[in-house]
């Protein structure tokens, strides 16, 4: 009469292992650009803000962020946004619900046909995961200006790259008046895999960022610690991208 117990006891200490270890377990996050089809980014907004983000919390993609760019003849008119999930598998099974609603459909049939077209062109969607250093997402007062930034490293180099900003560019950043944000690394199986990291800066203003970045660039710390980082090779195959984002309205990040 003991060994159903004692069943019991070991099936309810995997149960409790099971759920500490998904608590531990740090969420997933996806970044996606959307291209919108000519002319037709202010009914793209205008359906997010009236629908698609309500439908996304409805399948448990949490919206974190949502920006356009400031110079949209250089960047073009697009919609850069990030999702939540507790992890990927969950991520793609709340895609996979979302596109199956009913309502999604739709909503998507009918803004289409008030558009006389798609309003998307092209999408572009990665799914990352928060570096060891990448910091909690701050709590922000005011407006904004956030740049994405992407670096791809040299074969090897990407973990040296993270030791570096783990130990002295996110502090050096902070001096400068800029306000990190998460660093991500794209998922196994993603496109850049092992070869990328993706993260946000926070500015006051353009004018402010500039600032900032002529700062972070002549200060001998920065000087010192690149050289000596990189005295086995450069760690990046090109310059960073960087394209300058304000917030939506409908974006919780301000």
């Amino acid at each position: 009469m003991r060994i159903p117990i004692v069943l019991c006891l070991v099936s309810f200490l995997v149960s409790a292992v099971s759920a500490a270890q998904a608590a531990d377990t740090p969420p997933v996050y996806q970044l996606r650009v959307y291209t919108a089809a000519e002319g037709k980014l202010p009914a793209l907004l205008e359906r997010f803000r009236e629908h698609t983000c309500a439908l996304f919390e409805k399948h448990g993609l949490a919206m974190v962020g949502a920006w356009t760019p400031i110079d949209s003849a250089k960047d073009g008119d697009k919609l850069y946004y990030v999702l939540r999930s507790p992890s990927a598998e969950a991520g793609h099974a709340a895609w996979a619900a979302f596109r199956a609603d009913p309502e999604w459909i739709k909503v998507k049939a009918e803004s289409e046909a008030r558009a006389g077209g798609p309003l998307v062109a092209s999408v572009e969607s990665t799914f990352l995961a928060p570096t060891d250093y990448s910091p909690a997402l701050p709590h922000l007062e005011g407006s904004h200006v956030y740049e994405l930034r992407t670096y791809v490293t040299n074969p090897g180099k990407l973990d040296g790259l993270d030791a570096r900003f783990r130990n002295h560019t996110l502090k050096l950043f902070e001096r400068h008046g800029m306000i990190n944000l998460p660093y991500w690394h794209p998922l196994d199986g993603e496109a850049g895999a092992g070869t990328t990291l993706v993260y946000f800066v926070a500015h006051a203003s353009r004018e402010a960022a500039a600032k900032s970045w002529r700062a972070f660039i002549d200060d001998p710390e920065w000087k010192a610690v690149h050289a000596e980082s990189e005295k086995d090779g450069a760690f990046l195959v090109r310059g960073p991208a960087s394209v300058y984002l304000v917030p939506v309205d409908f974006s919780p990040l301000k």
